[in-house]
């Protein structure tokens, strides 16, 4: 089983219903509160971090020309976390998203507007913190369904943002976490895709959380991904493992730690046929006991120490 070496990062999360147990918290975050929670996250071998948006809500956690700041008592939540990434040597992929409305995806992939802002921001961002030695790469949020295969639409979407990222900062890495992982169909067809799409990885989504996947699928899943990614010349294999459970509805309810009996079966399903795991995620999901940046439900201390007492076995 490979351990955890990257999870999605945010500062507020998208929907609300689900973030009720973090939001508030990490909205009430100093600039200090940030660093000592990199640093938390930092200290169970998490090197990689992908942020989930720099804007959300016609809200930007930077100082954009695009939207107006959102209301964080942290004044410059991007400097804070890029500051204390440096300084415990993790890498994060930075989020260009969201413009327009998050839900609207296909709205987004299409809508000249949306995407002059799109770009626009991957300017702002790279020229405002891209000196950061922690600004490993690029996150493109609005995330593929794929419906056997993925959409031409999103391949479009993908490859115009690769473009202008990789013109701002070359060496940067780019990165995106497709769903609809069970029906792909990982053919002749879907590694033509994969050639086509300009991104260094594909993390995708286990979908256990969302309970469309059971976790004796996995290997089924994985196992022709991997074949497809070995035959394609671009992008590792990555996984993005699904460390929650719904309070109640799916999508609709708040989300809480799923119990580590569960999440190490995801970790030992998924292990043999991905280059590196990330989870979904770290924030509202597990908490150090005792920690002075405690962001989610009391529970979460649970996985955190289960999850580090597996790790201290194996080491």
């Amino acid at each position: 089983m490979k351990s955890i070496r990257g999870s999605w990062f945010e500062f507020q999360h998208h929907n609300r219903a689900e973030g009720v147990y973090w939001n508030e918290s990490c909205q009430k975050f100093t600039c200090e509160d940030w660093n000592a929670k990199i640093k938390e996250i930092s200290e169970i071998g998490i090197e990689y971090l992908v942020l989930l948006a720099s804007a959300l809500y016609e809200e930007a956690y930077y100082n954009s020309s695009i939207y107006p700041r959102a209301k964080l008592n942290c004044a410059d939540p991007m400097e804070a976390i890029f500051a204390a990434a440096d300084k415990y040597n993790m890498k994060f992929f930075v989020s260009g998203g969201f413009f327009g409305d998050w839900t609207a995806d296909r709205v987004a992939f299409n809508d000249p507007e949306i995407e002059k802002m799109r770009l626009q921001a991957l300017n702002e961002i790279a020229e405002t913190y891209g000196h950061h030695p922690s600004f490993y790469g690029w996150y493109w949020p609005r995330e593929a369904y794929i419906d056997s295969y993925f959409k031409e639409d999103f391949i479009r979407y993908v490859n115009s943002c690769s473009r202008e990222a990789r013109r701002l900062i070359p060496d940067g890495k780019i990165l995106i976490a497709p769903y609809g992982t069970r029906v792909a169909i990982p053919d002749d067809k879907f590694v033509g895709q994969l050639d086509e799409l300009d991104v260094d990885i594909v993390a995708y989504q286990d979908e256990i959380g969302v309970q469309k996947t059971e976790v004796h699928e996995i290997p089924r899943i994985y196992e022709g991904l991997r074949r497809a990614h070995d035959r394609a010349s671009r992008a590792a294999i990555w996984a993005d493992v699904e460390a929650f459970k719904f309070e109640g509805t799916v999508y609709k309810s708040a989300l809480l730690p799923a119990p580590f009996s569960r999440v190490q079966k995801q970790l030992e399903a998924v292990s043999p046929y991905v280059d590196v795991i990330t989870i979904y995620q770290y924030q509202g999901m597990m908490n150090k006991p005792g920690s002075k940046v405690f962001a989610g439900h009391p529970s979460s201390t649970e996985l955190y120490l289960d999850y580090v007492n597996w790790l201290e076995q194996n080491k």
